[in-house]
């Protein structure tokens, strides 16, 4: 069982990486760009809000705070937002937004590697929870606003 959550925790974001690369290279040229655009504006301002976030909520990680042994080796850095899982959820919320299916299958990817991080004892649940919400919000928030110029 360990190592599912160490897969889980350390590799399993990987899958997603992939799935959002071939669903990628498998759109029209121009609907590449537009879905670039979008996507690449999105990282970053998930990205930029999940370091705002950090720095207004410390969350020391499990293993320094509830005196647990991870599974994993980390560095004793917050743990709010877990990054593993706010990427995965971020490429979720992009793909959502062109491919439903694929959407809610890296959405339960995104899931998955939250649990497994919590069980590996480097992440709570409100790290995983933050990651979740940041990516979703800030993705509807960037769709919306790019939408009329993009047409993603």
């Amino acid at each position: 069982m360990n190592l599912l959550i160490i897969f889980g925790a350390k590799y399993l974001y990987l899958i997603a990486v992939a799935i959002t690369a071939v669903s990628f290279w498998y759109l029209s040229r121009e609907r590449k760009w537009t879905v670039a655009i979008f996507g690449v504006i999105d990282l970053v301002a998930v990205y930029l809000i999940g370091l705002i976030a950090g720095y207004l909520y410390n969350n020391p990680r499990p293993f320094v705070s509830d005196h647990v042994t991870p599974l994993i080796s980390h560095a004793t850095d917050n743990g709010f937002p877990s990054d593993h899982t706010l990427l995965v959820a971020t490429l979720a919320s992009i793909l959502y937004c062109y491919n439903r299916k694929l959407g809610f299958i890296v959405f339960a990817i995104a899931i998955l590697i939250g649990i497994s991080r919590v069980f590996a004892g480097i992440h709570h649940w409100i790290d995983i929870a933050g990651s979740l919400g940041i990516a979703m919000v800030v993705t509807v928030i960037v769709y919306k606003l790019s939408r009329k110029h993009l047409y993603v």
